[in-house]
């Protein structure tokens, strides 16, 4: 029993279609669309019951090892997530397959959920790599797997990475849009997309209406990405509405996959997460090419900016570095994102993250262009006697010390080797 988990658009259905052709057959069940099969789900759960009627309904040969039995949308009938478990007891030799966004409200409604007979996997839009790879650049993907300290960028294909890199971070990973700029190569025109994805999602609002009013969902939503790169305050969002309100109202966009938190830590031991702060936090929007178009980003300016400025004004570069981290996590489990900020007073030191690699706490900072005082780096280090830095931006890899400067789009190698 596999259950494919993320936020809608990220490429769910299709990838579940794509391995769907290691089958003989497939049997996809949409719940959104075929809603009167809801009802093969309100009786006995008996997986040898359920796919009679699928059977039947849908004319299609259900056998253990041939048929892969594909259940999309299936946030939309909570009884057919409960009947996962059942297949798994019943039939254990049928492949079966559920996917869906908004999954961990429909989860969270059932008493019993089958732990240890379904596995999860969580799905994101396309991380740098992946869109590399999507646009026919895979060499260059590659290269940038195989890069390091010990072996840095040529310089020609660090310029050439950083090209795309300006695109990627102009445009998302959202799929449809990276499939309109590959087809296209038109960055303006990709813009449109975007557009019809925040509107369909404002639209998925509504169906959170009983758990808070739709109105404070779209204030918390639009004040994520303003408020990227600062710790995140409700009053902020809107001084006049309800700090309950606002709380759970940003609580459903972390269920729902839409925004992700970097929780505060001491980091004076490991595990990171037990030393968080639950109140301090910040927060990142899950696609930068949806954040760009939030904050209305000047397109021909930033097209037209210099390698210094490459990611534009704004904390798009620790946007990047965040999701990058997401999308590079293991599929099977949600990553933990931290940051440090020094709480004595009147300081300003503040690392944008802290990562953990073995049992060893390693400072980041992330940097738009290539200069940085890194001063905040320096006094964490002599704090925690630390001996490893890392500065994340768009210079090549060198060292300052016992700093390690990693280019901004080789961050996916940072996540491996944590």
């Amino acid at each position: 029993m596999l259950l494919v988990r993320g936020a809608r658009q990220v490429g769910k259905t299709y990838s579940i279609r794509t391995l769907a052709q290691s089958f003989e057959n497939l049997l996809e069940v949409n719940f959104e669309e075929h809603e009167e099969v809801k009802a093969f789900f309100n009786g006995p759960l008996s997986p040898e019951g359920i796919i009679e009627k699928l059977t039947a309904y849908f004319g299609v040969q259900v056998s253990q090892g041939k048929t892969l039995l594909f259940f999309d949308e299936v946030q939309a009938c909570p009884n057919c997530l409960r009947s996962l478990r059942f297949f798994y007891e019943k039939m254990p030799g049928l492949h079966v397959v559920a996917a869906g966004s908004l999954l961990e409200f429909a989860i969270s409604e059932i008493p019993s959920f089958g732990v240890g007979r379904i596995s999860s996997l969580f799905m994101y839009p396309l991380s740098f790599l992946e869109f590399l790879q999507a646009i026919g650049m895979q060499q260059l993907a590659i290269v940038i797997s195989q890069s390091s300290i010990e072996n840095p960028m040529d310089p020609v294909l660090h310029q050439k990475i950083l090209d795309h890199l300006r695109v990627y971070c102009a445009i998302g990973g959202m799929p449809v849009i990276v499939e309109n700029y590959r087809n296209s190569r038109d960055i303006r025109k990709c813009q449109q997309t975007p557009d019809e994805i925040i509107l369909g999602l404002r639209d998925d609002f509504s169906k959170y209406r009983k758990r808070t009013p739709v109105q404070r969902l779209n204030e918390v939503f639009e004040s994520v990405a303003l408020q990227a790169g600062c710790k995140f305050k409700y009053s902020t969002v809107n001084p006049d509405s309800s700090h309950n309100e606002l709380k759970k109202a940003l609580e459903l966009l972390v269920q729902a996959g839409l925004v992700y938190r970097i929780f505060h830590t001491d980091a004076r031991g490991v595990p990171l997460g037990a030393q968080v702060n639950p109140r301090r936090f910040k927060t990142l929007l899950f696609d930068v090419g949806i954040y760009q178009r939030l904050v209305n980003l000047d397109l021909p300016a930033y097209l037209v900016s210099s390698d210094v400025t490459l990611i534009n004004k704004g904390p798009v570069a620790e946007l990047f570095y965040g999701l990058e981290w997401v999308a590079n996590s293991p599929a099977h489990r949600q990553p933990q994102l931290f940051y440090w900020h020094r709480e004595a007073r009147n300081s300003n030191a503040e690392l944008d993250y802290v990562i953990q690699q073995g049992n060893v706490i390693v400072p980041v900072e992330v940097k738009a262009g290539v200069r940085g005082a890194m001063q905040s780096m320096r006094l964490f280090l002599a704090e925690r006697n630390l001996q490893r830095g890392i500065r994340v931006s768009h210079e090549n890899y060198s060292t300052y010390g016992v700093i390690e400067t990693v280019p901004l789009y080789a961050t996916g190698n940072l996540v491996q080797a944590a």
